[in-house]
C-alpha cells in the first residue's frame, strides 16, 4: 500500500457520506443464485495503477496477462481512474452504468455502501476463494454485516510508534527495545531533546483534522472509544481521553520535549522525521517509506513498534479492498472473485510478488498488509518478506511481536468531522501552559453529539 492511498484514506475520503443508490428493491443487490456457466466474461476492475507509476502499471498488466493465461474465458479491463473511490461520483457512476463490476474501497466507506445497498451481496459465491477461512476476522469483518459478506480486503494495517533507532542510540536508549508505555515515551523524549539545539523527543500533529486523527489513534490504545456503541454519541470525553490530553501536556511543557513549534499537520513530522532531529511520532509503518522516499530519511535510521498502551487494547486501523457492483451478474462476481484470489490475496503472486517488487527496486520488507496475521498464509508471506527484503525487516520486529494481542478497530462515523472538533483540544494543550483539558474536552463532546445527531 502506498502512504498515498493511507493518507486519502484516513485525511480526504474518510466520513464523507455517499448519495442514497436507487438500485431497486431491497432484494436489488442480490445476484441471482444459479445461472453461472463457464462462457466467456469481461469484468471491469478498479484502481488499477496509472502510467504515472509505471512499475506498478508494468507489474499490473503482467499480473493480468498471467491470470488470463491461466483463465482464458476471463478478461480484465483495469480501469486507473484517480482516485481511486470519489464520493462525489460514485452514485452518478452506479446509475449510469460506468461504475467498475469491481470497485475499490476504503474500509470507511465499506458500511456505508452496504447500507446504500451500493454493493452486491456475494456469500453465496465467497465460499470458493479458499484463502478467507485464512483472513484474520476482525479485517474480513469490515466487509461482512451479519451473516452476509460484500467484498474482499486488499490491504489492512494498524497504526504505531514510529521512531528514529539512529536518535535513540545517541540519547542513551536501546533501539531494539522501543517504549510500551507512554511514561517510557516520556523517559526516552527528554533524552532525545537533551542532545542539544533543534531536537524534538516526540512530535504531534493539532491542525488539519489530524490533531483529532491521532487523538482516536492514542485514545484506542488506551482502552477508549471515540464514540458510543450506537454511533450516536460521543464517548471520549472520558479517563482515557483526558489522559491523551494530560500527557500530551505534560511532555510539552513540564517535559520540555515536543519542541516550541506547534500547530503541526500531516507532512510536518515527515519532514522532521526525515530531517533526523524528531525521535518519535504516531504512525503507521509506511511512514517509513515516505519519510525515506520523500524526506530524504533512510530506511536503516528508523523503526516501528505499537502505539504504546495497546496491548490487549485495540488500535486504530485503516485499509482498502474490492467490493462488487450491485448489478454485477454470477458469472462476474465469480470471476472477479478469482481474479481477487490470484491478485490480492495469494502469497508468491500479484501485490505479494515480493521477488519481482526486488527486481523492480521497489522497497520490500514493511509489516503491511497484514491480512492473515499468524495463519499459514500469513506466515508464507512473511518469510517471503523476509526473502526479498530490500529495507531492514528487524527494524519493524516489535510492531510485529505486538500485532497478536491488538485488535483492529476502525475510525469513527463522522470521523473527519469528529477529528476537526478534536484538533481544538489538541491543539490547545500544545499552545497554552493553562489549557483546561475538561473544558476543552466537553467542548469538543457538545459539538461532536451535534455532528452525529445529524445522521439518526
Amino acid at each position: 500500500m502506498t502512504t498515498t492511498r493511507r493518507g486519502l484514506s484516513l485525511l480526504l475520503v474518510a466520513g464523507l457520506g455517499l448519495v442514497a443508490a436507487s438500485c431497486g428493491s431491497d432484494d436489488g443487490n442480490k445476484p441471482a443464485a444459479g445461472g453461472a456457466s463457464d462462457g466467456p466474461v469481461t469484468i471491469t476492475v478498479g484502481c488499477e495503477p496509472p502510467k504515472s507509476n509505471p512499475k506498478e502499471r508494468e507489474a499490473w498488466e503482467a499480473d493480468v496477462a498471467t491470470f488470463q493465461k491461466a483463465h482464458p474465458n476471463i478478461t480484465v479491463q483495469g480501469k486507473d481512474a484517480f482516485p481511486c473511490i470519489n464520493p462525489d461520483t460514485f452514485q452518478a457512476k452506479l446509475a449510469g452504468g460506468t461504475q467498475e463490476d469491481l470497485f475499490y474501497v476504503y474500509y470507511t466507506d465499506v458500511r456505508k455502501i452496504i447500507e446504500k445497498k451500493q454493493a452486491a451481496d456475494i456469500s453465496q459465491y465467497v465460499g470458493t476463494v479458499g484463502a478467507v477461512k485464512d483472513l484474520r476476522p476482525d479485517v474480513m469483518g469490515v466487509f461482512k454485516d451479519g451473516d452476509k459478506t460484500y467484498g474482499l480486503p486488499r490491504n489492512n494495517y494498524n497504526m504505531g510508534l514510529v521512531y528514529n533507532r539512529k536518535l535513540f542510540t545517541q540519547a542513551g536508549l536501546d533501539p531494539a527495545n522501543p517504549p510500551k508505555t507512554w511514561e517510557e515515551v516520556r523517559d526516552a523524549a527528554k533524552k532525545i531533546a537533551a542532545l542539544g539545539p533543534g531536537y524534538v523527543g516526540y512530535g504531534e500533529y493539532s491542525a488539519g483534522n489530524t490533531g483529532g486523527w491521532h487523538f482516536a489513534a492514542e485514545l484506542y490504545a488506551r482502552g477508549g472509544s471515540m464514540v458510543s456503541d450506537d454511533g450516536k454519541t460521543a464517548a471520549f470525553n472520558s479517563d482515557e481521553g483526558k489522559a491523551v490530553l494530560e500527557n500530551l501536556k505534560k511532555m510539552r511543557w513540564d517535559d520540555n520535549s515536543m519542541g516550541t513549534k506547534q500547530l503541526l499537520q500531516w507532512e510536518d513530522l515527515m519532514r522532521m522525521m526525515g530531517g533526523g532531529k524528531l525521535g518519535m511520532m504516531v504512525g503507521a509503518p509506511d511512514v517509513v517509506q515516505s519519510v525515506n522516499n520523500d524526506f530524504k530519511g533512510k530506511f536503516d535510521d528508523y523503526g516501528v513498534t505499537a502505539v504504546p498502551e495497546s496491548d490487549g487494547k485495540s488500535s486504530l486501523s485503516g485499509g482498502d479492498g474490492y467490493m462488487f457492483n450491485p448489478k454485477a451478474s454470477p458469472e462476474k462476481i465469480k470471476a472477479g472473485l478469482q481474479w481477487l484470489e490470484f491478485h490480492e490475496l495469494t502469497p508468491g503472486k500479484g501485490q505479494f510478488d515480493y521477488a519481482r517488487s526486488k527486481e523492480q527496486g521497489r522497497p520490500v520488507g514493511l509489516p503491511i498488509p497484514d491480512l492473515y496475521g499468524t495463519s499459514a498464509p500469513g506466515n508464507e508471506i512473511t518469510a517471503l518478506r523476509k526473502q526479498y527484503a530490500t529495507v531492514p525487516v528487524d527494524n519493524f520486529a516489535p510492531y510485529v511481536a505486538a500485532q497478536g494481542n491488538i485488535t483492529n478497530k476502525l475510525e469513527p462515523p463522522k470521523a473527519q468531522e469528529l477529528y476537526a472538533v478534536l484538533d481544538v483540544a489538541m491543539s490547545a494543550v500544545l499552545t497554552r501552559k493553562d489549557a483546561d483539558i475538561n473544558k476543552f474536552l466537553s467542548d469538543a463532546e457538545g459539538k461532536a453529539n451535534k455532528i452525529l445527531a445529524k445522521n439518526t
